[in-house]
Formats: C-alpha cells, structure tokens, sequence
C-alpha cells in the first residue's frame, strides 16, 4: 500500500476505521437504528465494528460507479468496477483479517491488507480514492480538503433513520448527508464543487454494515459535475 495512502487512511477521520478501541467480544458496541436518539455521524461511520457480523472465509462486495460531466474531463472516463473485500478470522472474535481487491485491470488501485480490524475498511478507502482524484482537480491540498470532510463528519452531518431493501426484506438503517464546502473560505475555487454532497447509508443488518455511499455535485442547471458512488452487492461474492 502506497505510503500516502496509509496516512490519509489513519487520519481521514481521526483514527476511523483502521485503528480502532477493542470491544468487548459478548455484548459489543453496535449503534441500533431507529432508535430515539441518532448516533454522531463520525462515531457511526469509523467508530462502530462492523466487521463482527462478517463471516470469516467470506467476500464482500461493493459496485463501484464514478462518472462526470466537467469539460475536458478531469476526473477521467467513467469507470465502473468493484472492491472486493476476502474476510478472514482476526485475533479476537470482533476482528477481521482483510485483503482488498480495489478495482481490476488498468484501474487496479493498491489497498491493504489490513490486520485485526474490527471496523469496515471500505468507507475509508472509498473516501481517500476520492480525496486523491478530487485534490488533483482541484489543484488543492489533499490535507486540507481532507480536514473539511472530517470535521463535516463530526460536527455538521444530518443523521436520520431510515430503511433499506436487501434481498428484498426491509432492514432499518441511518442516513447521514454533509456538505462539508458550502460555505468554506475556499469555496470559489473548487470549480462548483462546493455543493458536493456526501450520502452514507448503513445498517447493522448487513455485513460489514455499509450499504452506500454516494458523492455529488451538480451545476445550477441540473449538470453532472461529479457523481460517485459505492454500492454493496448482496449478491455478489
């Protein structure tokens, strides 16, 4: 794994889901949805270990669709592939051994593996691929923008509850929507991708608990700057 990769994965969002506290193996920490009180967006999304429902031995499978609109195409041909996490038995009951097929062919992209994690280390990856291309756009420093999005993430998300169909059966799940560059100081030079807006949605009746994430920005006029999105495939494997 490329040496800027592992740091923006460490600090991302503070520590997420790389480097997380051990929970306890009989009763562990697991955020319920709908319940009265929605979790912090940070918390749900890199604090939570959502690999305890994983099966060892098995494969998850994420659809992976990047596409823009943006003359001259900075952010390159649309490209549709998949990340594939192999989940194998971590030290401790809640964690998980994980190697990372991000991307095929010409778009293979290095990733891990990671040992003992106990979070989901999707969510991460998805975001630093996307900090990495959004940062070469926008001729920006990736630390900053990266900064932005993580304290978006701790004190400015939207959590709601809500549902989901996986396998056709209803699951309860949380929504958490942030716009981190509305009304950032630098907002004029990000090209109209200050409205870009960041949708997760998770729910711990599937594995690895992540079932989306999206990122999207559009002109006044309804164009397409940057649609971006990552999918779990139940049916995948």
């Amino acid at each position: 794994m490329k040496p800027v990769l592992v740091a923006l994965a460490l600090s991302l969002a503070g520590l997420p889901a790389l480097a997380q506290g051990t929970p306890s193996a009989d009763a562990p920490a697991v955020t319920k949805a709908n319940t009265a009180t929605p979790p912090n967006a940070s918390d749900l999304l890199f604090e939570e270990p959502q690999m305890k429902n994983v099966a060892p031995g098995s494969t998850l499978t994420y659809s992976y669709l990047r596409r823009s609109g943006i003359s001259k195409g900075p952010f390159g041909p649309t490209m549709d592939d998949q990340i594939k996490l192999t989940i194998e038995p971590g030290a401790a009951p809640e964690k998980r051994n994980i190697r990372v097929q991000m991307f095929s062919g010409a778009n293979r992209f290095p990733a891990g593996p990671f040992e003992d994690m106990p979070g989901n280390p999707v969510m991460t990856l998805f975001l630093e691929h996307h900090l990495i291309d959004l940062a070469k756009v926008l001729s920006a420093n990736p630390r900053y923008i990266k900064n932005g999005i993580r304290k978006a993430l701790r004190d400015n998300a939207t959590v709601t509850a809500t549902t989901a169909t996986v396998k056709g059966q209803t699951v309860d799940a949380w929504r958490v929507e942030v716009q981190p560059f509305l009304d950032d100081k630098m907002k004029d030079r990000m090209r109209g991708l200050e409205n870009l807006k960041y949708t997760f949605v998770t729910s711990p009746a599937v594995p690895g608990e992540l079932l989306s994430i999206e990122a999207q920005s559009k002109t006044a006029d309804g164009g397409e700057l940057l649609q971006e999105n990552l999918t779990y495939d139940p049916n995948a494997g």
